[in-house]
């Protein structure tokens, strides 16, 4: 199960990077921003400070996760299950977050949740089983 886990986990850590790079690499692209909603280049540069911060939240978080990984597959479990939890668990309330801002934000909200929630569920369980 922990495999399982990781896998998703992984792929959470991999997606949160990619939005590091919309958010703080490619903002003011307009394949970009149109994604994020917004409607000129004007918007997305006003904007752009926020998505920039933004951004390396996702990526701290995925980082995280990954570290997290890393420790708990290389003997020291116990620090890299509470790293994977407390990532994902933050990527998972961050995507109820950003859901509680409106229901036009529930393809993005599941998308950012649910690879995570997987994560965080299998890992829970299967850390659980063996420990």
């Amino acid at each position: 199960m922990v495999i399982a886990a990781a896998v998703f986990v992984a792929l959470a850590a991999v997606l949160h990077g990619f939005i590091f790079l919309l958010e703080s690499v490619w903002w003011t692209r307009p394949s970009t921003w149109r994604r994020f909603g917004l409607t000129s280049q004007a918007d997305a540069n006003t904007t752009r400070p926020m998505a920039y911060n933004q951004g390396f939240y996702n990526l701290f978080l995925g980082v995280g996760a990954a570290l997290g990984l890393f420790l708990y597959f290389t003997g020291e479990a116990d620090a890299g299950a509470v790293l994977v939890l407390f990532c994902c668990g933050s990527m998972v309330l961050a995507a109820i977050v950003l859901l509680s801002t409106g229901g036009g934000y529930l393809r993005a909200a599941l998308i950012q949740g649910t690879l995570p929630l997987i994560g965080f569920a299998l890992f829970l369980l299967g850390s659980v089983s063996t420990g």
